[in-house]
């Protein structure tokens, strides 16, 4: 739905900053009223980053770094999964989103020295509830962006 000529980076780069900022609403206050834990993917950019690179990264600077991740990469995610598959946003979305947390939990968390998928347990299907989410909602964000922006130059 995005116009020709018209980049989609701009509505990219604000749904992801939209969808980041829906995930961390979601980890802190909704997840541990759901699934009994507190989403932290700040700690998995502390190990990963020490692991690899043999850095100590503060909370903070990780969880900046998760931040950015979030906001930018899933977006870009959500875009090239639209583009490749030619699904719908919505679809496109979902399916960002599953292949962001297979990623997280069943390639980066095991680099950490955890259980693949961390067993399937409360964490694992909370993180699936909040990729799955933020991608979906990465997606309906740029969706509506791109519907307002076609209508401005109809």
């Amino acid at each position: 739905m995005d116009t020709p000529n018209q980049s989609p980076l701009p509505a990219l780069a604000l749904a992801g900053l939209i969808g980041e900022l829906t995930f961390e609403a979601y980890a802190w206050l909704a997840s541990p009223a759901l699934f009994g834990v507190k989403l932290e993917p700040a700690n998995l950019v502390i190990g990963l980053s020490k692991k690899l690179l043999g850095l100590d990264l503060a909370y903070g600077a990780a969880f900046a770094v998760h931040f950015l991740i979030g906001a930018l990469g899933f977006a870009a995610v959500v875009y090239l999964t639209k583009r490749m598959t030619q699904f719908g946003y919505i679809g496109a979305g979902a399916l960002a989103g599953v292949i962001l947390w297979f990623v997280a939990q069943g390639i980066l968390a095991p680099l950490m020295g955890r259980s693949f998928m961390m067993g399937f347990g409360t964490y694992t299907q909370s993180s699936f509830v909040g990729h799955v989410g933020m991608t979906i909602v990465i997606a309906m964000v740029w969706q509506n962006l791109a519907r307002r922006r076609a209508k401005l130059f109809t």
